[in-house]
């Protein structure tokens, strides 16, 4: 189905064929739809589905077709856990709004506030903003809320699961009672429900992404078991012998990040971490060398990563297993982006048999064994299967 099916403005569909997308995906096509009906949206859908543009672009079509911000407000105002993902997300705002006189702003922490605070003088379109900085400018009244048309809460069990519940409220609070109100969320748990409850009532459409389209067919999955204390030398083998170009790592800790950086450094392979011990400007500075292929490989934290948001990455690799199996959806959604093919790498050691009990479950099939000659395990990995 061509986009100009979904009842987008010329204008936007230009900006997207720009972009290189040709056909929507199924959270486009179901919930584009209901926003433009105006109605309230709980959306549950995984990184990589096209979730953000779902949203984004019919925002863009409303507001083109509307005034201006008035100075100190926004139009429509989206919500994101980090920075690294509010900026990604405005990013995407004004490559789709290229053809328009929309004025999109990201409102972050580690950013320059004056900077900020004069943007928002004349008043922005779209504002994209995490919950902690947006609560100081209110509390300074750099920024006013009473004229939001759109609300979006974009990840809002992760915001929630960071503890931003009562910013969040705080923000509700000030909305006009006539803002349409989007909900969107890797899952639909009890706590992401109740604030649902709290942001829409019972009157708001509900969509989800069925397991099988999150999960990503065309991405081939597969586990090597291997000794925790070979893990590193088995990544740059794999790195060394495959040939590979360029791979998001992802593992637990800061700390784990720094000392995987070092190491692979040390085998002559250019690696650098990134988690929230590094400044944004550095985090940004390396976002930006990963997509430009500057930077092949990037270590992240779970946390840190959850912003990164890059279409043509080949490969993840999880250097550590995650808990819960959920998140092991998110971080393979990063590869295999408008039906390329992606591949998703697990190194398992013994002690992570748990974790890949409960991933495999949630997949509903056992992942790929493949054994690396020189790195055979010597406290073997069980073939596990769906419980």
């Amino acid at each position: 189905m061509p986009f100009k099916k979904l009842g987008l403005s010329a204008s936007l569909c230009q900006a997207i064929a720009q972009r290189g997308f040709t056909t929507p995906t199924s959270i486009q096509a179901k919930a584009i739809p209901i926003i433009q009906q105006g109605h309230d949206l709980i959306a549950a859908a995984q990184t990589g589905t096209g979730k953000t543009s779902s949203f984004i672009w019919p925002i863009i079509d409303k507001l083109s077709a509307g005034e201006a911000g008035r100075k100190k407000r926004a139009r429509a105002l989206v919500i994101a856990p980090t920075r690294e993902l509010a900026l990604q997300v405005a990013e995407s705002a004004r490559q789709d709004s290229q053809f328009t006189e929309l004025k999109t702003l990201a409102m972050v922490g580690g950013m320059d506030e004056q900077a900020q605070k004069q943007a928002l003088v004349d008043g922005v379109d779209i504002l994209v903003a995490t919950p902690g900085r947006l609560r100081d400018l209110l509390s300074q009244r750099a920024v006013y809320l009473d004229e939001v048309e759109v609300l979006v809460l974009d990840e809002a069990d992760r915001m929630l699961d960071m503890g931003f519940i009562d910013a969040i409220q705080n923000i509700l609070d000030r909305l006009p009672a006539s803002t349409q109100c989007l909900l969107f969320s890797a899952t639909l748990s009890n706590k992401v429900r109740e604030l649902a409850k709290a942001t829409i009532g019972d009157d708001g459409k509900e969509i989800s992404i069925a397991a099988r389209d999150a999960s990503k067919d065309n991405i081939t999955q597969w586990c090597i078991p291997v000794d925790k204390d070979k893990k590193s030398a088995l990544l740059s083998h794999l790195i060394k012998e495959n040939g590979w170009t360029q791979a998001l790592i992802f593992i637990e800790t800061k700390h784990g990040a720094a000392k995987l950086a070092t190491q692979l450094e040390k085998r002559g392979i250019a690696a650098e971490a990134f988690h929230s011990g590094r400044s944004q400007a550095v985090r940004t500075q390396l976002l930006e060398d990963f997509k430009n292929g500057d930077i092949q490989f990037l270590i992240a934290t779970g946390v840190a990563a959850r912003g990164i948001d890059i279409e043509s990455l080949e490969r993840v690799v999880n250097y550590d297993l995650p808990f819960p199996a959920d998140e092991y959806v998110h971080r393979i959604g990063r590869t295999g982006r408008a039906s390329a093919q992606g591949e998703a790498i697990s190194l398992v050691s013994k002690d992570n048999t748990k974790n890949l009990r409960m991933i495999e479950a949630r997949l509903g099939h056992p992942l790929e064994r493949r054994i690396i000659e020189g790195f055979e395990p010597k406290k073997p990995v069980p073939l596990t299967a769906p419980k």
